[in-house]
């Protein structure tokens, strides 16, 4: 059956998008090759040689997906109840994008989910291959290893060995992260879908321990202190990118150390503004990295302005389900992010009334 949907994948590819229908091949061979080596967690678990983390792990993962199905109404179906053992740190690996003199998501386009602002691709050496095709374009790129992703519900998710190197809140925080895509992803939407999938993870994420361990628990304090972290750290990049978006509209000289001043701007605003106020560790080392356009469009792309799923949030009575059943109206909607807010106007004028 997964032979038959990869097929069918690569047939609607040949209609398409010909011209990727090498990368869509070499795509399909290694997700039916990962598929083919899934084994069942009960069965992994039965393995006298597996390691005390690694079950730990295990069985927090099938607790995770129990819990995303049956009280956050998450469509999990049978993803991650099969395990899979890489040879690897990373699962994929992702390229995103930018032209250097214009803050724009460079999109590649797909069958089935349309337009996306990355590309995946099994081996490192590919992903730095297309990487290095695009400098050649003038492009900003950023190659980062992924040890996660979902098939929207086309595949039965593995767990991958990849994810059990995350911190135990973190993994909880991911396979909701990853059912919201499978529950709801709307074609050539993706800041949408990933803004969407980032906020219930984390309010997930919260839900859990406050259920399993109770308000006293100290995994709850931190997952809710890092929440803070990340809407503060939001605020910043939201308006961070704004004023850069500005800054290249106005710019008339394209030189380099013009570029460079401007990210070092960026970065010593957090240091003053931000920085002083993080209380987890999430966030510290902003200041520190290359920043370039691919990577804030990667922030873009997955924490710019959370505030009107915030407010939804609020208004539906920080209700988990009835949340997501009130986004999936937008499923149709021509433009999800102006949906969104027209529809956090209405309902605020509807509860004033």
């Amino acid at each position: 059956m997964d032979a038959l949907k990869i097929l069918l994948v690569l047939g609607m590819a040949f209609m398409t998008a010909s011209c990727q229908i090498g990368y869509l091949a070499k795509s399909a061979y290694n997700q039916l090759s990962l598929l083919n080596q899934r084994v069942p967690i009960e069965d992994v678990l039965k393995d006298p040689k597996l390691e005390p983390a690694e079950k730990q792990k295990l069985i927090l993962s099938q607790d995770v997906r129990q819990f995303a199905e049956a009280k956050l109404k998450l469509n999990v179906k049978k993803n991650y109840s099969t395990y899979v053992k890489l040879d690897r740190p990373y699962v994929s690996y992702v390229v995103s994008a930018s032209p250097k003199w214009k803050l724009e998501t460079h999109l590649w386009g797909f069958p089935i989910v349309g337009k996306m602002p990355y590309k995946g691709f099994f081996a490192e050496k590919d992903a730095k291959e297309e990487a290095e095709s695009l400098k050649l374009e003038n492009f900003d790129v950023y190659v980062r290893g992924v040890s996660a992703y979902s098939t929207l519900g086309w595949f039965k998710d593995p767990l991958l060995s990849s994810m059990l190197r995350y911190k135990d809140h973190d993994l909880v925080n991911t396979i909701i992260h990853e059912s919201v895509h499978a529950t709801l992803f709307i074609k050539s939407e993706a800041d949408f879908n990933e803004r969407l999938a980032t906020f219930l993870g984390n309010k997930g994420m919260e839900l859990y321990y406050q259920q399993k361990e109770g308000e006293n628990s100290e995994t709850l304090k931190l997952v809710r202190n890092e929440n803070i972290d990340e809407k503060q750290f939001s605020d910043f990049i939201t308006a961070e990118i704004k004023s850069v978006e500005t800054w290249y509209s106005e710019q008339k000289e394209q030189k380099e150390e013009l570029r460079q001043s401007r990210f070092q701007e960026i970065k010593t605003n957090f240091v003053e503004k931000v920085k002083p106020k993080l209380i987890t560790d999430s966030y510290l080392k902003f200041d520190t990295i290359d920043l370039n356009n691919a990577r804030l469009i990667v922030y873009k792309t997955y924490l710019q302005d959370m505030s009107d799923f915030e407010n939804l949030y609020t208004l539906c009575g920080k209700d988990f389900e009835k949340f997501m059943n009130t986004v999936k109206q937008l499923e149709k909607h021509e433009k999800p992010s102006q949906g969104l807010k027209d529809l956090v106007a209405e309902l605020k004028k509807g509860a004033a009334q």
